[in-house]
């Protein structure tokens, strides 16, 4: 007796919680070569506004958190994805028609980039800032601190080791994240997901959307809530118009060359969402 398969229907993932489109619209996720996968949710402009909520709730336990601790919340993150190593590799292969070897390099990969931004938590500050000559009896010192919310606009092609490109650097620093995943191939974007969600990453950290980047990034852009934007996948928008928006609110761009090379681990990235700080503190005299 034959039977129905029973296909996914993928939902957004924002405040730690998987909620459905507040619009109900939803859109087909077809393979490389045409076929049926999923469904996934199409995320509105009331959706991400959702997000940038649920981000700046859950920025002041994060960036609050210490830096070891967030190492070991990023290192924990590459545990779990370890274990689910097949089913990544799986979805890679259909979605993004390469073969099983490419498929599991780009898993591999997306891992080992965990590990390395979870090793520069508590070590980026040491490179970062630093004690200021002054003359005079006190002392002057600089400290990286984070930026806040920042919203990513995530490459569309490579859609596991882009997006871990530029959503693991931001949380290095303390800043939360909203991101919008790759629109073609949003599966490991979802999947990623329920790893964050079983792993020990607070909600409302990382939230992330799946639909039209060019719908919901200008919005994202003129947020006044919204810290910094990272145009890295935004490489088929209008850079200029968005820049002009985010512009309105002072808000900080990173625009790149584009891509997963653009995405390439870097002590760069988490510098650039963070703010210096500097303290005068007056010296004892002897």
């Amino acid at each position: 007796m034959s039977r129905l398969t029973v296909p996914k229907t993928y939902k957004l993932y924002i405040g730690g919680k998987f909620p459905r489109s507040e619009s109900g619209r939803t859109y087909e996720v077809r393979a490389a070569d045409g076929g049926f996968l999923a469904n996934a949710a199409k995320a509105s402009r009331k959706d991400a506004r959702d997000a940038v909520v649920a981000a700046r709730a859950a920025l002041s336990g994060w960036s609050g958190a210490t830096a070891y601790n967030r190492g070991q919340v990023l290192y924990r993150i590459a545990e779990l994805l370890e274990g689910r190593r097949a089913q990544f590799i799986d979805e890679i292969v259909h979605v993004e028609g390469v073969s099983p070897a490419e498929a599991a390099a780009q898993v591999d990969a997306a891992i080992d980039r965990w590990v390395w931004y979870a090793g520069w938590a508590d070590k980026y500050q040491q490179v970062t800032g630093n004690a200021n000559p002054v003359s005079g009896p006190y002392f002057n010192l600089s400290v990286a601190e984070p930026t806040g919310v920042v919203a990513v606009i995530a490459p569309q092609q490579n859609s596991l080791i882009g997006l871990v490109g530029v959503v693991a650097p931001a949380l290095v620093a303390g800043n939360t994240v909203v991101v919008v995943a790759s629109e073609a191939a949003p599966l490991s974007a979802i999947s990623l997901a329920e790893v964050l969600a079983t792993s020990d990453v607070p909600g409302g950290v990382v939230n992330i959307l799946t639909g039209s980047p060019a719908e919901m990034a200008p919005w994202l852009a003129g947020h006044a809530d919204v810290n910094a934007i990272d145009l890295t996948g935004a490489t088929e928008l209008d850079w200029v118009d968005l820049e002009i928006a985010a512009a309105e609110t002072l808000k900080r761009v990173l625009r790149p060359a584009g891509g997963v090379d653009a995405a390439a681990p870097a002590l760069e990235r988490i510098t650039w969402l963070t703010e210096t700080k500097t303290v005068w503190h007056t010296k004892a005299l002897i």
